[in-house]
């Protein structure tokens, strides 16, 4: 079951205008919003991301903080105390024609539950890969649209190398992944590059930084060159999908001889704590 446009329908009988403007020109805005043991995961603050993206395009907000409240309840109805990740996407709406411009119109909000399964940390010691690329992203980066073609393009990149994530640098300077933010440790100091227009503001990232400065680290939110990546002690990547995940091998590079940091394990402990609150 899925909710579109104000009803609960089963996802194939679901149906859009070919005339919308999300299938058009992917001209919308999406969140994935994390739900541990039935219980959503910080609302407030996807919301507000949400409500950032929507405001930055232009697209008026359908409904309240309450509604979607409500909307996602009945869905999770379905599933009670399971691990899900809400999937919610608006677009502009539907159109009469196929123009670059736009009138006001009644967005389009589609709404599902996927099964959310993290891995556990006996699995994530292991260890991830990662490759860097250039970023040939575009310049708003900051707004969570669902325009994801340049991501695509290095997702099936990271798949087809089996690799974990794309680490995106511009100038050599180390921005995020593809599908993450990037985190590196030196001595007792995490490095993030800061938000801004080529990085989109996770809410992990924020969990990961609010974890980290409880574990004792020095947090620096500062642009480091890519290949920096190579001296750090640790890199971790984190998502709502993924929490916060240790790679030690960057472009066929070991990180730290191939092993996971005690940053990183510490750092994991205190997010599970925050996320089982």
């Amino acid at each position: 079951m899925i909710f579109l446009n104000g009803k609960f329908t089963p996802k194939d009988q679901a149906c859009i205008s070919v005339m919308d403007r999300g299938f058009l020109f992917g001209d919308g805005v999406y969140e994935v919003i994390p739900v541990y043991a039935g219980k959503i995961f910080r609302l407030s603050d996807h919301l507000t991301r949400l409500q950032n993206s929507l405001d930055s395009i232009q697209i008026s907000n359908p409904y309240t903080p309450e509604k979607y409240q409500n909307i996602f309840d009945q869905l999770l109805e379905q599933s009670p105390n399971s691990n899900q990740a809400i999937y919610l996407q608006i677009t502009r709406g539907v159109d009469t024609v196929r123009k670059h411009s736009f009138n006001e119109l009644t967005p389009t909000v589609f709404i599902e539950l996927n099964p959310l399964i993290p891995k556990t940390k006996t699995e994530l010691e292991n260890g991830y890969h990662a490759i860097t690329h250039p970023d040939f992203r575009w310049e708003r980066c900051d707004i969570k649209a669902t325009s994801l073609l340049a991501n695509i393009i290095y997702s099936q990149q990271a798949k087809q190398s089996q690799v974990e994530e794309v680490i995106l640098h511009r100038d050599q300077i180390m921005i995020e992944g593809a599908t993450s933010n990037v985190f590196t440790v030196k001595g007792n100091t995490l490095f993030t590059h800061p938000t801004g227009k080529h990085v989109l503001s996770g809410i992990t990232r924020n969990l990961v930084i609010e974890s980290a400065r409880h574990c004792g680290l020095i947090i620096k939110e500062v642009a480091t060159k890519i290949d920096d990546i190579f001296s750090a002690n640790e890199v971790w990547i984190s998502s709502s999908t993924r929490e916060v995940m240790p790679i030690i091998n960057v472009d066929s590079k070991l990180i730290n001889n191939g092993k996971i940091g005690q940053h990183w394990s510490q750092v994991y402990d205190h997010y599970q704590t925050i996320k089982n609150a």
